[in-house]
């Protein structure tokens, strides 16, 4: 006996077939749509991304003033030294490293030749630690104010003020600087004691007075203002 087929429902089978091939196409579209919008959205949120990073780079550069920029690449620093008391120091910057300037009081440089026989260099025989104008007994222009980087030849310290005499550093002490790190001391030139571990006196950095206040660090006396 044969079956028989209903033309109908065969019909009804291709009609299903294609409205399933129709269904599918459209998904496949509207995804397609979908991954385009948002590739669309990343690009252009990165670009925005991009755009505002460097909005908030350009004031930063610009929150710098030519002074700051200048101190940063090594410019020469103006000191106004007028008040500075006798016996105190103002810490400056210059290169990135702080520079002591040091008014020492009378007595103060009076000390300075007594101590000659404790100090690994008493005369400043090491050339590279000072300009040849400051290789003298105070190490300095004036005879009254010191100017020194305030960092420790042993390992880059930065020592601690002890200017006055005696105190926690012993009776015998006349004044200068002590790096906790290592033990180090030096006087008020920046001369090393000997048993320090820094083996030589502290920098004298490049320096001229503009007036009898004002002091300019890293332009050398002879140069030309």
């Amino acid at each position: 006996m044969l079956n028989s087929v209903n033309p109908f429902m065969h019909e009804e089978n291709m009609s299903d077939n294609q409205s399933d091939k129709q269904q599918t196409g459209s998904q496949a579209s509207e995804c397609s749509q979908v991954d385009l919008d948002k590739r669309n959205f990343l690009i252009a949120t990165s670009a925005v991304g991009a755009l505002g990073c460097a909005a908030v780079a350009v004031p930063f550069v610009k929150s710098m003033t030519p002074s700051e920029r200048a101190k940063a690449a090594g410019a020469p620093v103006e000191v106004d030294i007028s008040k500075i008391q006798p016996g105190t120091m103002l810490t400056a910057e210059w290169r990135g490293q702080p520079v002591w300037v040091i008014n020492r009081t009378d007595e103060m440089v009076a000390e300075l030749a007594k101590h000659d026989d404790q100090l690994s260099d008493p005369a400043s025989n090491v050339t590279s630690q000072q300009p040849e104008y400051c290789k003298n007994e105070g190490r300095s222009i004036k005879p009254n104010v010191a100017v020194v980087v305030g960092i420790c030849t042993h390992l880059g310290c930065s020592p601690t003020e002890k200017m006055k005499a005696g105190g926690d550093m012993g009776e015998k002490w006349t004044g200068g600087f002590f790096c906790p790190c290592h033990g180090s001391k030096f006087d008020l030139a920046g001369r090393v004691f000997k048993g320090s571990p820094a083996p030589i006196n502290l920098v004298v950095p490049p320096h001229k007075y503009l007036s009898d206040t004002v002091l300019l660090i890293g332009v050398d006396t002879e140069d030309k203002a």
